[in-house]
């Protein structure tokens, strides 16, 4: 629980302003207004098992993973890490007849298989239960083998400042990996995405060449990212 007078002394600016603030928060979710204040609402994104958080922003993922796929050629070799954006991506991936997929997700490559006429990687090593992904020395060594046209990457932040993060510190060099033997970064993120910052950094934001979120994403942070060379693509 939150107070408004507490909140405007602790940053110094003006209670209209955290009013303004909170009421942000409320429309996105993240808690409720309460007389002089607010309460959190929202569980803990990274407490949330892969099930959970494949209903957390459902249609905004799903409507990435629509577009996404347009920037996918058949006969692409792609990599595709670990997360509910790139696995409803994934789902899309089934209109082409021909690709190469190398990924670390489990739920991802289970789907994949269903074409026959796919060539699907999943990458060994260790298991996250949890999230239902590979990772470890062993998924780097694999990963190291191969070469993509393009890297389909979901991570849990992004920002000018501190670039591309993710919760997982697990997952973190394995996707660094794949933007670096990819030719075109692709990141799959919905608007809660944008402007947040997670517990590890990825790569920095100049790594990333196509930028896939919602029309509702902050607009001005989304200029920002745009100003550094990356092309933004919203649904």
């Amino acid at each position: 629980k939150v107070r408004v007078a507490e909140l405007s002394q602790t940053f110094g600016t003006s209670e209209v302003t955290i009013r303004n603030d909170l009421s942000e928060l409320e429309k996105n979710g993240y808690l409720e207004r309460i007389p002089g204040g607010a309460v959190q609402t929202m569980k803990n994104y990274y407490n949330m098992d892969l099930q959970q958080r494949k209903n957390e922003n459902m249609q905004e993922k799903q409507s990435i993973a629509s577009t996404v796929v347009s920037l996918v050629n058949d006969g692409d070799t792609i990599f595709i890490n670990a997360g509910t954006t790139t696995y409803f991506t994934a789902l899309e991936l089934k209109i082409f007849k021909n690709l190469k997929i190398i990924t670390n997700s489990i739920a991802a490559a289970m789907e994949l298989t269903d074409i026959p006429s796919y060539h699907v990687q999943l990458l060994g090593g260790s298991i996250n239960p949890q999230y239902s992904f590979t990772y470890g020395d062993l998924a780097l060594k694999e990963l190291s083998r191969f070469k993509a046209d393009k890297v389909i990457l979901s991570v849990d932040g992004i920002c000018p400042q501190s670039g591309l993060t993710t919760y997982h510190a697990e997952e973190a060099e394995l996707s660094k990996t794949m933007i670096e033997r990819s030719r075109t970064t692709i990141i799959a993120a919905d608007y809660t995405k944008i402007g947040h910052e997670s517990f590890l950094k990825i790569a920095d934001i100049s790594a990333a060449s196509y930028l896939v979120t919602n029309k509702r994403a902050d607009s001005s942070l989304l200029e920002d990212i745009k100003d550094l060379g990356i092309s933004i693509i919203t649904d």
